[in-house]
């Protein structure tokens, strides 16, 4: 039987109980679905990150005393971000692991590129932002003027390794001896040593080189030219949304010109006009 101090310790208790709970911390925000798509996390996270390899002027070049990140990709990401309403961020990379950033999650997406059956395997790839014409910084006395002439084992030919240029290079110059480096600056160190002939490089690339430093070597598109399509990068996922984003926003950009404004006022700032471009590069 309950008795009249029963039901009353009932109720003191059951106070204790409400005033206890109502003291009680806010819940912790709802984390992140394990498969979270893309164009929901970047915009959950109000971030769209982006990778930046080092010393890949005109395309991405970081401030030493500032840390801030300019170069005609980084516009592009900026501007994307702004389409999409959030902030932009940097993260500085090396071509060998943009692979494994974006399938650990570390990025949103890469520009830069070329599209090829075995990369798209592990990720998706836009429609085409532009198209790089590939070029070579020889060494000063090199006379290796077609691919067929530097596909040969006495030509010794410098790479920056995971690059699109370290895979131009093994396909069409594969007899050479070639040499992976880390980064583009200690690729042409080893040209301008003499530990190789030449480095595999974009027209962009070749021409932003030698207008820092002329002595390094010469400027040497070999023939035939060959072109490949500048792609944004980017992870697989169900969803598939953040592809059409992108996609949109590539035809958009491309179709009014802003591709190109944006390519050549980040040549002009390193001094390189577009009458310093070969007159058969197109872009």
């Amino acid at each position: 039987m309950l008795t009249r101090r029963d039901f009353g310790g009932g109720l003191a208790a059951g106070a204790v109980a409400r005033w206890r709970g109502s003291d009680r911390p806010a819940p912790a925000p709802t984390p992140a679905p394990a498969k979270e798509p893309n164009l929901a996390r970047i915009l959950r996270t109000k971030r769209l990150r982006i990778t930046a390899p080092i010393g890949e002027e005109p395309y991405f070049y970081r401030d030493p005393g500032t840390g801030q990140w300019t170069g005609f990709c980084v516009d592009m990401g900026r501007n994307l971000a702004a389409e999409l309403g959030v902030d932009l961020a940097v993260v500085e990379s090396i071509w060998a692991d943009w692979l494994t950033d974006l399938q650990a999650n570390k990025i949103d997406l890469s520009y830069g590129l070329n599209p090829t059956a075995q990369r798209a395997m592990f990720v998706d790839f836009s429609n085409p932002l532009y198209h790089d014409t590939f070029a070579i910084v020889a060494r000063k006395g090199f006379a290796a003027k077609k691919w067929t002439e530097l596909n040969a084992p006495e030509s010794l030919i410098a790479v920056d390794i995971g690059s699109s240029r370290e895979a131009s290079a093994r396909r069409f110059a594969g007899n050479a001896t070639i040499t992976g480096f880390k980064t583009r600056d200690e690729a042409i160190l080893a040209v301008q040593s003499g530990r190789a002939d030449c480095f595999v490089a974009t027209v962009f690339l070749a021409l932003t080189t030698l207008k820092e430093n002329p002595e390094v070597g010469e400027f040497i598109i070999p023939v035939p030219h060959l072109r490949a399509a500048v792609c944004v990068a980017m992870p697989y996922d169900d969803d598939r949304r953040f592809r059409g984003v992108v996609d949109a926003w590539c035809e958009d950009s491309r179709t009014n010109g802003q591709i190109r404004e944006w390519i050549v006022a980040a040549l002009a700032k390193l001094g390189i006009e577009p009458g310093d471009l070969p007159s058969d590069v197109s872009f």
